[in-house]
């Protein structure tokens, strides 16, 4: 038998909200009411990473669908807590307008700014203050180990820098980076797993550091270097097709004359 619920051309939070309290209801969804926090974590991730994508693309209209899917699970969180009787969606949103009227004290009260770097110094000394930092150390500990690795690498640098731990330029940053390789090369020779999972966090750490100077996002340039490489491997393959080599059987000389084949290519 159908739920109580008015079907519409337009709807509104407070209509998603109730969807999912159906959803979640004994008359409900099975899998639904199967969830927990844990079990959708992976898919608040997802959807982020999907409205990156939108984003990137600049596609309005799968941004829009997008956003609908991280808000609802923004909702389905929320409405887990409130069957808990912990908080609830107003919680959330008195939660986030009240940081917002705070950390914007140039706009809602009688601080005065020149430009964006001032706007961004009070954002952090008002969050230092919020979050009860006492030390830059803390500063650095509280960026968010769920994030992606080079992500985190370049936020905790940004707050070392902002502390006043950071290289002069990019030649000490690029210096860094030769001494890092070396040291996984060293480490490699001695065959020393433990050693060689260290020096290579710190060849990737320092990688992240040299991006910052010359201002390029690490995350995004990774991603662009995958689709880079896709490209050339697509190549690859179809030169290795027209050829006749089976790249499975083929000698790394030959695949290597292939890569700098399609690499020729698609620099023309």
């Amino acid at each position: 038998m159908p739920v109580d619920f008015t079907i519409k051309d337009r709807y509104t939070i407070e209509d998603l909200r109730q969807i999912m309290r159906i959803l979640r209801s004994e008359e409900g969804c099975p899998w639904d009411r199967e969830q927990d926090h844990h079990s959708i974590r992976k898919n608040f991730i997802e959807e982020t990473y999907e409205v990156c994508e939108a984003i990137d693309t600049e596609d309005t209209a799968l941004l829009r669908e997008e956003l609908g899917d991280v808000l609802l699970q923004v909702v389905f969180h929320t409405q887990m807590e409130e069957e808990r009787g912990t908080f609830n969606f107003e919680d959330v949103c008195t939660e986030i307008c009240k940081k917002l009227v705070v950390r914007h004290p140039h706009i809602f009260a009688d601080v005065c700014v020149n430009n964006s770097s001032e706007v961004l110094r009070n954002w952090d000394a008002i969050k230092k203050r919020e979050k009860g930092q006492q030390s830059d150390t803390q500063t650095l500990q509280s960026v968010s180990k769920a994030l992606p690795g080079l992500m985190r690498s370049a936020k905790v640098q940004q707050r070392a820098a902002r502390a006043g731990f950071d290289y002069p330029d990019e030649k000490w940053a690029m210096s860094d980076l030769r001494s890092e390789v070396d040291e996984l090369d060293e480490a490699m020779k001695q065959g020393d797993g433990a050693h060689v999972d260290e020096e290579l966090g710190d060849l990737l750490f320092a990688a992240v550091n040299v991006s910052r100077f010359v201002h390029v996002d690490a995350e995004e340039a990774l991603g662009r270097a995958c689709e880079k490489f896709i490209a050339r491997f697509s190549k690859v393959e179809q030169l290795a097709a027209e050829q006749g080599v089976d790249m499975k059987n083929a000698p790394i000389e030959k695949l290597d004359e292939l890569w700098r084949q399609a690499k020729k290519v698609s620099n023309r």
